[in-house]
């Protein structure tokens, strides 16, 4: 099993992150069963005021490439992700048109 680390931040914005919470509170069967699908067996996110950490976990099957493909095959994923980018903002430092950001691990005990 592989672990990434991901980061994002939200719009600053506290009427905004309180309905971006509220989403992830009732995430539809049909966007849960595409991160299933993918390979993806665990995925948590926790949030500091407006920054995002989520934490996935992978099977063999697993990659970037045929996650962003199957994505763009669900028309729900499209209107999820489209509705996810008005609450989202990208990181500094992150590349133009890139959400979710890789972290580098720098330390395991």
């Amino acid at each position: 099993m592989k672990r990434y680390a991901l980061a994002l931040d939200l719009v600053d914005d506290a009427i905004m992150i309180e309905e971006y919470d509220a989403h992830h509170q009732n995430v539809s069967a049909a966007i849960k069963q595409s991160i299933t699908d993918a390979g993806i067996t665990v995925m948590d996110i926790y949030r500091f005021g407006n920054r995002l950490f989520m934490i996935m976990e992978v099977d063999e099957s697993f990659s970037f490439e045929k996650k962003d493909a199957m994505d763009a095959a669900n028309p729900k994923v499209q209107v999820w992700e489209a509705l996810m980018w008005k609450y989202q903002q990208a990181i500094p430092g992150a590349q133009a048109g890139e959400k979710w950001v890789m972290m580098n691990q720098i330390f395991e005990l």
